[in-house]
């Protein structure tokens, strides 16, 4: 084969041989000739010879092995996700270059659609996920197949085996026919892998009944929860902890109750004091509550976080039953008003307050109710007075019930208006009431008194 080099130097060879006496005009034109024509024939080799040198494996294969990510300690009772680190520690181990060789598309060491199935083999752990492709892995490379698992409220404590099975293909041989054809072989492996699964010592908490008592928007209460552990296994030093779930307008007060030993299938009755912002609703609303015990291998243990819902009532509220007062101007009397719970809680000790504006005035503003239960009703007296000179219309006093709820807190209700008719005199009354009535009164009643006290000054004395 005749090389770019060799035809350079022939050419170069014609180029310099001696020139003809009768050609030296001729020199010039002879040389750029030259030049030309071998720019032409250094192309034409280059573009008629292929660049044939190619890259062929002779030894190597995938080795895939797997790991999990992260712990590999769960408790029961629990959904959690399980990520396995697929990795393909194959190499190739002889690489072979030469000129004619073909360029694999493939090498050796990768393996190909690979599948990832997680089984649950001996262990009592649920797989909730199908299995997994990921793809093509190649050497030196890992790919993640995440999982997720559910471990039962029984699962017993112990050390399992979840067997992670992996289903590829990889290019066992390249075989070339001629110069551009090659005829490929793949082989299918399947590989099962045991990854190391540990089940702690546990206890399963459920919240099997909630109680709410007096609790009300503004107010405090209690709450009882009935706590079971559903688990196999004991908790030691277990403590009951309750915590406010997100933007709940319940706020607990006593977040801890302890309970000891809590035995497999035991339950408990666990009692929080909770308090309620005033602008809640009467709806149900969530709390939190967790148990932090130590297993039987004396590690702290926190169950996760039970949501349930508490009812809250509505805000106690009074309502005035009893007609509005009627008094007379200039009037001093005792008037009846009758105040109704109408909240969703019992309260204790009320007591009310009324708040005397002109024309009104009051020695005695303070009336005990006593304790009122949701819908009873009790009656408050207050001594009023009205000025004679009064306007006749309809008054609203304001009134307040101070009282205590079922922790002992004190209490104060919105403000309650107490309704006052004030009508005119009737009668001797009326008259009375009059200012120029009570003028010709006088003006009678002094001359009555001169003239009885001239008459006696004119009888003689006997």
């Amino acid at each position: 084969m005749i090389t770019p080099s060799q035809v350079f130097t022939n050419l170069t060879f014609l180029n310099q041989k001696e020139p003809s006496i009768h050609d030296h005009t001729n020199t010039g034109r002879i040389q750029f000739s030259g030049l030309i024509l071998l720019a032409c024939v250094i192309l034409a080799i280059f573009a008629a010879t292929p660049v044939l040198a190619g890259t062929m494996y002779l030894t190597g294969s995938p080795n895939l092995t797997a790991s999990i990510v992260g712990s590999n300690e769960f408790t029961p009772g629990t959904t959690i996700p399980f990520t396995i680190q697929v990795q393909n520690d194959g190499r190739n181990t002889m690489k072979f270059v030469q000129t004619g060789i073909v360029e694999r598309d493939d090498n050796p060491s990768t393996a190909k659609m690979v599948k990832v199935s997680l089984l649950p083999g001996d262990s009592p752990a649920l797989i909730k996920s199908d299995p997994q492709m990921i793809g093509d892995v190649a050497g030196s490379a890992s790919i993640p197949a995440k999982f997720e698992i559910w471990i039962p409220d029984d699962a017993k404590a112990g050390r399992y085996s979840l067997p992670v099975v992996l289903d590829y293909t990889y290019l066992a041989s390249a075989e070339q026919e001629g110069t551009d054809n090659i005829a490929y072989r793949y082989v299918g492996k399947k590989v099962t892998l045991e990854m190391p699964f540990v089940i702690k010592s546990a206890i399963n908490l459920a919240v099997t009944h909630v109680q709410a008592d007096g609790i009300n928007a503004g107010g405090s209460g209690y709450v009882t929860l009935t706590l079971q552990n559903n688990g196999t296994n004991s908790g030691e030093r277990a403590v009951a902890k309750l915590s406010k779930s997100e933007n709940s307008p319940i706020l607990p007060v006593d977040s801890s109750v302890f309970i000891g030993t809590f035995e497999p299938g035991q339950s408990v009755d666990t009692r929080f004091r909770v308090s309620v912002s005033e602008d809640a609703d009467a709806q149900k609303y969530p709390l939190n509550v967790q148990i932090t015990y130590n297993n039987e291998n004396g590690e702290t243990l926190d169950t996760p976080g039970i949501e349930f819902g508490v009812p809250v009532g509505s805000k106690t509220d009074f309502t005035i039953t009893s007609p509005p007062a009627e008094m007379n101007q200039g009037q001093k009397s005792v008037i009846d008003v009758v105040y109704r719970n109408d909240g969703s809680a019992p309260v204790y000790y009320a007591e009310v307050r009324l708040s005397a504006v002109d024309p009104f005035t009051s020695n005695d503003d303070l009336a005990y109710l006593g304790d009122l239960k949701p819908g009873e009703t009790g009656v408050a007296h207050f001594q009023v007075s009205v000025d004679s000179g009064a306007t006749i219309k309809s008054y609203g006093l304001d009134s307040e019930v101070k009282y205590r709820d079922a922790l002992d807190d004190s209490q104060v209700s919105d403000t309650i208006k107490v309704p006052i008719t004030i009508t005119p005199n009737q009668g001797l009354g009326s008259l009375l009431g009059n200012p120029i009535v009570i003028g010709v009164l006088l003006i009678v009643i002094i001359g009555l008194g001169y003239f009885t006290y001239n008459k006696r000054k004119t009888i003689p004395a006997r």
